[in-house]
């Protein structure tokens, strides 16, 4: 059994302390569940095919496939939510729960119906990392499967800095310059809110990287659209009819490319052909 790659240090300690298995709970987050719900709902096919959720924290969406009747298998490389998950379990609720390395997965190959990289195409900074990622993602599907990966928008920090009056604050608008930049996400302040070491893809480089792993005709869907922005996002998600118009909006955007980038996370949709 191959031993799992130690997390960056910076990432590592973040996830130590940030309440990451509540994060969906709160905020835009609600909005980013909802659609990312709605967009593997949309195109996985149905259970019980077999999903190994990879780089999945505490299960947030392990948990919601297992009880649709699918056989999840969740992989995670911070120890400490997989204990979350596994203290949150049901007796066999999930297929199994490991903590594991995203670059080097312990499944054969053709296993999987679909997998979800819905975090390490982001916190795996170096290109070469996030190839080796795609590759094992494509040698663990099953013929005609599907990847689901999730990376964050080049423009999250900047829009995220206007949305929270962040960016008169010197520290932060250094970090929006890099961002900006390179797409290397690097906070070397204590505040849990600026996040942590990562990369930011702009939409076609998303694409390219995916196709580049033998993916054929991968597509990218903006995830909240613009309402992740409002500072009342979560009373608008608790209110079926305002919930009802950020789902909406979400879905008129989310593939027109001069606007993609305004999500604050993207997915790429890909098959193996």
């Amino acid at each position: 059994m191959k031993k799992p790659a130690e997390l960056d240090a910076a990432v590592a300690t973040y996830y130590a302390q940030a309440p990451e298995e509540d994060r969906l709970k709160y905020g835009a987050a609600l909005l980013e569940e909802a659609r990312t719900r709605e967009l593997i709902q949309r195109h996985a096919p149905g259970p019980p095919a077999v999903v190994l959720d990879v780089g999945g924290g505490a299960g947030a969406y392990s948990f919601w496939l297992a009880d649709l009747g699918y056989s999840v298998h969740l992989v995670d490389a911070a120890p400490r939510l997989i204990a979350e998950a596994e203290r949150r379990a049901a007796q066999e609720q999930l297929a199994s729960s490991r903590v594991g390395d995203a670059r080097a997965l312990e499944f054969p190959d053709g296993h999987a119906d679909v997998v979800l990289l819905l975090g390490p195409l982001y916190h795996l900074t170096a290109a070469a990392d996030r190839a080796k990622a795609l590759a094992e993602a494509r040698r663990v599907l099953k013929p005609a499967g599907w990847l689901f990966g999730a990376v964050i928008s080049r423009w999250a920090s900047a829009l995220d800095g206007l949305a929270r009056d962040l960016l008169q604050d010197s520290r932060f608008a250094a970090i929006v310059q890099r961002d900006l930049q390179d797409g290397q996400h690097r906070n070397p302040t204590d505040r849990l809110d600026f996040f942590t070491t990562a990369y930011f893809h702009k939409p076609s480089d998303a694409l390219m990287e995916t196709a580049g792993a033998g993916f054929a005709n991968p597509r990218i869907f903006g995830i909240e659209g613009p309402g992740w922005l409002f500072p009342d996002v979560q009373e608008r998600m608790s209110d079926p009819r305002r919930r009802a118009d950020l789902l909406l909006a979400a879905r008129m955007v989310e593939s027109e490319p001069s606007l993609i980038g305004l999500s604050a996370h993207l997915l790429v949709v890909a098959q193996k052909s």
